[in-house]
């Protein structure tokens, strides 16, 4: 992974070099070029202006031409309209009076304009450009000054500049190849960490921690994996709780069922009182069997995302009503007195789940009532504050400690195992409730009333018409 992210970053550097030097060395090529261009046709026509016909070029004006080329290397020739040569400067050359044909020259008489040109050097293989203006008089061409010269200089000056550049691509792609490799080790490394914690996560192991150390994003994605790692582990020490107290509970019933079975069974001719007796407690725990399996199976839907909720215009007030009317025969049982104190006649309905908070207040009314000595009173109690309306139940039972108070809503959870088996509760009661109540996005808290017992307040938006509150 390093020398792939290594080789990433120095072919793109070397690219971006090679682009580059490819565009500045076409750049100076054409300065270098046109510069030449311009000053041979300055001096092309400074010597046209010198010359008024081929016939007859003077010592003089010749003087004054090399006088104009001095400390150049450009070559002047002078063409009459039949395109022979009146005067070259080179003096070792043969071509006076001969016929010459260069493309330049034949365009400047014909369209009687400048024109240039660059061609190879076939002796040394130099570009040599060339530059021709027309001769004229009386409006006629009467020849032409063709001047040459070789761009040695100007292809040396390109050719250094391109050694220079070639070194400084060479000095930067090794420097950035360090620097990448120094990049990569800083990036790469914590990557590598990330993988192998992640791999033991996978394996179960949540103990592993990410090194929280580089730059920002690096530290920041090692506290999201620890994050992760603290919440998987927290998960699976809630799942083998879970687990354990499922495997606890159900095994309680079992081994009374069985006891009583194994009781029927090796008693020689057992009375039919006696039987219908073992019958019944075989009825009470297979009755909480069933109530723990129903109620696991709410927990898991819950937990699987399928009990989301299926809000409906509800009036709340009438449920209250309908729940207090459901547990009455219930309250009366104990000589309880079971009543509602609302500070609000009624309510727009309210869009809630209609099951789902029933069976949340219906828990806690009902635990009320279990728990709450004979004789005693259970209270409900409706407030509307803002956009939230609560729901208040008030007991003057035994209260709940106030190191319990938190873990009451947690699974299976109990204050008294051999009370809850007297209630037939199941230790999910409460822990439903509370899914039900986050589900709607509300709240569910405990506390103590003035007699000593206990305050449960379910808090939930007050959303109606269509519009969460």
């Amino acid at each position: 992974m390093r020398v792939s992210m290594m080789a990433t970053y120095v072919a793109v550097i070397v690219m971006s070099m090679i682009l580059l030097s490819v565009y500045i060395i076409g750049a100076l090529t054409e300065n270098l070029y046109n510069s030449e261009r311009v000053k041979l046709f300055a001096k092309a026509n400074i010597i046209s202006d010198l010359i008024t016909t081929t016939d007859d070029i003077t010592d003089e004006t010749q003087l004054s031409i090399n006088q104009i080329l001095s400390g150049s290397n450009i070559r002047s020739i002078i063409v009459s309209p039949d395109f022979r040569v009146c005067l070259d400067t080179n003096e070792d050359s043969d071509l006076i009076g001969k016929v010459i044909m260069r493309e330049a020259i034949n365009k400047s008489m014909k369209d009687k304009e400048q024109a240039f040109a660059i061609n190879e050097n076939d002796d040394n293989n130099t570009a040599m450009m060339s530059v021709s203006v027309p001769l004229i008089a009386n409006e006629q061409t009467v020849g032409a000054v063709y001047l040459v010269e070789s761009l040695s200089d100007a292809d040396m000056t390109i050719r250094n500049i391109r050694k220079n550049l070639i070194v400084f691509a060479v000095i930067i792609s090794i420097l950035v190849a360090m620097l990448s490799l120094g990049l990569s080790l800083m990036t790469t490394a914590p990557i590598d960490n990330f993988i192998g914690v992640a791999k033991e996560i996978s394996k179960g192991n949540f103990n592993i921690k990410a090194k929280e150390k580089g730059p920002a994003e690096l530290v920041e994605m090692a506290k999201a994996l620890n994050y992760m790692s603290a919440e998987l582990d927290d998960y699976e020490q809630n799942r083998k709780k879970f687990v354990s107290d499922v495997s606890h509970e159900l095994k309680t019933p079992l081994a009374t069922i069985k006891l009583i079975c194994d009781s029927i069974v090796t008693t020689d001719n057992p009375n039919p009182e006696m039987i219908q007796d073992f019958l019944g407690d075989l009825s009470d725990e297979v009755d909480r069997l069933t109530r723990i399996v129903e109620r696991l199976l709410t927990l898991t839907k819950m937990d699987s995302n399928q009990n989301n909720a299926s809000p409906t215009p509800v009036d709340f007030v009438v449920m209250l009503n309908a729940v207090i009317r459901k547990l009455t025969p219930n309250a009366e049982a104990k000589n309880i007195v079971l009543y509602s104190d609302y500070s609000v006649d009624s309510l727009e309905p309210m869009l809630l789940d209609y099951d789902k908070i029933w069976e949340a207040v219906y828990n806690i009314v009902d635990n009320a009532i279990k728990y709450t000595p004979e004789g005693g009173f259970v209270k409900l109690g409706l407030e509307l504050k803002g956009k939230t309306v609560s729901v208040r139940i008030d007991d003057n039972g035994p209260g709940i400690p106030d190191e319990d108070k938190e873990r009451i809503f947690e699974r299976f959870y109990r204050l008294d195992d051999s009370r809850a088996r007297d209630t037939g509760g199941t230790g999910l009661g409460l822990a439903i409730t509370r899914e039900a109540v986050l589900l709607h996005g509300g709240e569910i808290s405990v506390g103590d009333t003035p007699e000593g017992g206990s305050s449960f307040v379910i808090s939930l938006p007050y959303a109606v018409s269509g519009v969460q509150g």
